[in-house]
Formats: C-alpha cells, sequence, structure tokens
C-alpha cells in the first residue's frame, strides 16, 4: 500500500532556517521538522518559559497544518541547552499541554542555532486516528 505524503508548512510558525520543511505527513502520521524559539518575524526569544511556550505553539501550527491537534499529539522530542532550566521547562509544558501527557524525550545539548535556549520537534496523528 502507498502512503500518501504530504509536505507542512505553517504560517503561524518561524520559517524554516535550512533545506527543509516545516513537517511532513505520512498517512496520518505528522512529523515534524525541529523549532526554536523564533517568532515569524525573526526575533529569537531567549526567556526560558516564553521560549518554550512559543516553540510549543509554532509546533502545534505545524500539527494543525496537517490535521492534528494538540490532544493527538504523541511525543515531543526537547532539546535543551542548559539542564538547570529543566524546572522551567516543565512548568511551560504543562501549562501548554493541561491534562494531555504526550511522551517526552528531553536532553542537554552542546549548542543550539543563535545560542537559543532549547529546540523541540513533534510526532502527532491527523484527528480521527490519534485515539483509535
Amino acid at each position: 500500500m502507498k502512503v500518501k505524503l504530504e509536505e507542512l508548512i505553517s504560517s503561524e510558525a518561524s520559517p524554516a532556517l535550512g533545506p527543509y520543511c516545516h513537517g511532513r505527513k505520512y498517512g496520518d502520521m505528522i512529523i515534524t521538522s525541529g523549532q526554536i524559539p523564533l517568532t515569524k518575524d525573526g526575533k529569537y526569544v531567549y526567556e526560558i518559559k516564553e521560549a518554550t511556550t512559543l516553540v510549543l505553539k509554532n509546533l502545534l501550527s505545524i500539527v494543525e497544518a496537517g490535521g492534528g491537534s494538540r490532544e493527538s499529539v504523541a511525543r515531543v522530542d526537547v532539546y535543551i541547552k542548559d539542564l538547570k532550566d529543566f524546572d522551567q521547562i516543565n512548568e511551560a509544558y504543562r501549562a501548554f499541554f493541561g491534562e494531555h501527557r504526550p511522551t517526552r524525550v528531553c536532553v542537554q545539548v552542546a549548542a543550539l542555532p543563535e545560542n537559543v535556549p532549547l529546540e523541540a520537534s513533534m510526532i502527532a496523528f491527523a484527528e480521527g486516528n490519534a485515539k483509535e
């Protein structure tokens, strides 16, 4: 069976900084590229809670472009510059997702573009199949 492949672009997320797209939809699976805390107007955000919320909102806008929703997010991968920010990232993450608790990977990395505090990506499913 051939799976339909669709490129996802969100007008709400920051533009891609390299030769990649915002995300791809493979059948009902939505996979985003990494997002750093960059506004669609090209401004970097460094305050950790605000940066985390911006990244999650940008990622969600890509998921929504593929027909998913906050509740259809299955996994979030988070790369942080400093583990001392872990508690504040968790606070922003909890506030963003509420009762929905996607699986998550969170690791410290040596460096990120423009010295931003985090980068993240999501895997989600198009609505109608997320809860089956």
